[in-house]
């Protein structure tokens, strides 16, 4: 074989190979998508960014907002509770020590300085150990998906010691308060670590205010499903029907509720902007 073909006959391998790798990444001598400017193969779709997951389970991921990490609570404000009728709009009330934070008897609120859409929200939280009172007076605190207004205006998933501990359904331990039952009771034993992890869709108004689409919720507690896409009907209310009014990006907020058990403790709480 002379030298010139030996040079063609490499010059038509390599581009063979290159169109091989590029068939791997994709291609476009297939049917487009329907409602999508691609094609079922395409490769000129863009590909998701890289995120790193945290070395240990329930920890941040490198695109994650660390709002609490366990050694201060700058990322929150003090907000006024309906039902305390403590906290005001300065810093929070709450204690910190040994990695947690911890509600404060006759307190209010604490909510995040910053605003948030749809998110991915990780909690952790830990009843009191000591078992005082039952029912709702029994470690109760609540995970405000969006705190909208004063008080208790938003969307609240429950938090409350339900471990060998019945209350009404609607309102027990992963509950989207007053509307949605959980679809399991995964309480572990007071004391104990307890996570939730969520995936909270905000809800979209139009220009007069009404209901583009509602809110919609995905939780997992302690790894167990407890809300499966629970499609809201408005704010959760305590007494009285709920009612969607417009807003825009909402701050999250752990609520004081200031029943008479020992206070409740949170600690690794993140959240990743959708």
């Amino acid at each position: 074989m002379s030298p010139f073909g030996k040079a063609a006959t490499f010059s038509a391998f390599v581009i063979v190979a290159a169109c091989a790798q590029n068939h791997d990444l994709g291609f476009q001598d297939t049917p487009m998508l329907p409602g999508l400017p691609f094609h079922v193969h395409d490769d000129r779709r863009p590909h998701p960014h890289v995120v790193t997951p945290a070395a240990q389970p329930g920890g941040a991921p490198s695109d994650a907002i660390v709002l609490f990490d366990g050694k201060n609570m700058s990322a929150w404000i003090s907000h006024h509770s309906n039902i305390t009728k403590g906290g005001s709009t300065g810093a929070p009330e709450w204690k910190l020590e040994n990695g947690y934070m911890e509600a404060v008897p006759h307190t209010g609120d604490i909510a995040t300085k910053e605003k948030f859409g749809d998110c991915q929200l990780h909690v952790e939280w830990a009843a009191p150990p000591e078992i005082v009172g039952n029912s709702q007076a029994r470690g109760n605190s609540g995970v405000f998906l969006a705190s909208i207004g004063s008080g208790d205006a938003g969307y609240e998933l429950q938090v409350l010691d339900c471990y060998n501990n019945k209350t009404y359904v609607n309102g027990q331990t992963g509950s989207i308060y007053k509307q949605s039952i959980p679809l399991a009771n995964a309480c572990k034993k007071p004391g104990e670590w307890q996570t939730y992890d969520v995936i909270w869709t905000a809800p979209r108004f139009n220009d007069d205010g009404s209901v583009k689409s509602p809110a919609r919720v995905t939780a997992f507690h302690n790894g167990v499903l407890v809300q499966n896409n629970y499609e809201l009907k408005g704010v959760t209310m305590y007494i009285g029907q709920p009612f969607y009014k417009k807003h825009g990006a909402s701050p999250i907020k752990l609520q004081a509720h200031g029943d008479p058990s020992e206070p409740i403790s949170y600690r690794n709480i993140w959240v990743r902007p959708l």
